[in-house]
């Protein structure tokens, strides 16, 4: 992982991280004592990857000046956090960052409650603290219609949550910046192509109440607060201002961003998505936030439109151990891509694309595509109007 070159730990002391490219390794295995907790930490590793070999482990394609805004630092020697095994007994140490100061700290790792790395402090180990602070910052969006909807006080927090609340909070905090006309503009054209009626944004505030309003203006001229507005629109305007903000950095993970969107706008969508995320053609700045998004989606449509290079297939496949055969989840992604290059030998077979190619392509006798006694008669699909503007007018004959 790429880390930021600085951090606040919990008592808001800064730590500077030695170097910025890292490797962190947990291995957990199961107790065989009969302890009360099940797990136990087994292994835990912090290494940090030198910059002169930096560019080799980054395979996705980017400029010189994009690895040169991220890339810094230097370090020698051990780990910043190891493990070591003595017969049946391991412990973990953490090691100073340099000019530190200190001693290490050595601990067992079979009576560890919790990671190493949780522990870091700026003054002990700011490398491995800015390592914790990048792993926090990985959030999983999950918008809520009540959090989304719900206005703010003036003391709310104005950085927008999981559930997507604090989006007044959040866009009063940007605008204030010295652009509320630019800024409103902007996300309210994001919004225009997502969902039809759009034409402008704003927040009011009320001294009196302390409280921020999120009010969308349509088409007619006419403001709606935001609990008026539908489910999809404010997820729409959620990401819309995620991608206004440079604090909002990290991995965001979104699952089926396409729900609630008409097929056609999809490429509006995934276009956003795309410039939320960090461009490896220019400097990391605040235009550019250091930024990663990971989408699970169904939608043969979404598929169908994502590069090449960012598509990822999870199959479950079966493997032995120890005589049994367990499920386990494998990744799979194109050949001939940088990931191929990376990972070589495990291509995606296409076969397990034609689902997402062609969803339409499935005989009528077919039991996947059996339509039950109420439902009987010719299917969209099977209309000859309709096949004629098919992609794949063969393959959906019924025979």
């Amino acid at each position: 992982m790429i880390v930021p070159p600085e951090a606040l730990d919990d008592l808001g002391q800064v730590a500077k991280a030695t170097i910025t490219f890292l490797r962190y390794k947990l291995t957990l295995g199961f107790r065989s004592d009969g302890e009360v907790a099940p797990l136990e930490i087994r292994s835990e590793e912090l290494q940090h990857v030198n910059l002169t070999d930096a560019r080799k482990h980054i395979g996705f394609p980017y400029r010189g000046a994009w690895a040169n805004s991220v890339l810094h630092g230097r370090r020698s020697g051990k780990a910043f956090i190891s493990t070591e095994r003595d017969g049946e007994a391991s412990s973990v140490e953490i090691h100073q960052d340099r000019g530190t100061g200190g001693r290490n700290r050595v601990v067992s790792a079979r009576q560890l409650p919790r990671t190493v790395l949780s522990t870091t402090n700026a003054a002990e180990a700011p490398t491995a603290l800015v390592a914790r602070r990048e792993m926090q910052s990985w959030r999983l969006l999950q918008f809520e219609p009540t959090a989304l909807r719900a206005p703010d006080s003036y003391r709310a927090a104005n950085r927008i949550e999981a559930n997507g609340a604090h989006i007044p909070a959040t866009l009063a905090r940007l605008a204030k910046k010295g652009r509320d006309s630019s800024l409103y503009a902007a996300i309210a054209n994001r919004l225009a192509e997502l969902t039809e009626g759009v034409r402008a944004i704003r927040v009011d505030e009320d001294a009196r109440r302390e409280l921020l309003t999120l009010l969308v203006t349509d088409i007619q001229g006419t403001e709606h607060e935001a609990r008026a507005l539908s489910d999809g629109t404010l997820r729409f305007l959620a990401l819309a201002v995620l991608a206004e903000d440079p604090e909002a950095q990290g991995l965001l993970c979104l699952e089926e961003p396409e729900n609630g969107i008409h097929p056609a706008r999809i490429p509006a969508m995934l276009r956003m998505l795309s410039e939320l995320a960090v461009d490896t053609t220019e400097r990391v700045g605040s235009n550019n936030p250091l930024r990663q998004i990971i989408v699970n989606t169904h939608s043969p449509a979404f598929v169908n439109l994502v590069p090449e290079d960012s598509l990822i297939v999870v199959k479950t496949e079966t493997h032995e151990h120890k005589g049994a055969k367990i499920p386990a989840a494998r990744f799979r992604w194109l050949g001939d891509t940088w990931r191929d290059g990376v990972v070589p030998q495990t291509a995606l077979p296409k076969g397990d694309l034609l689902a997402y190619l062609n969803p339409a392509a499935v005989s009528r006798d077919s039991k996947e595509a059996q339509i039950p006694a109420p439902m009987a008669g010719r299917r969209v699909i099977d209309r000859p109007d309709i096949r004629q503007i098919s992609l794949f007018p063969r393959a959906v004959e019924s025979k």
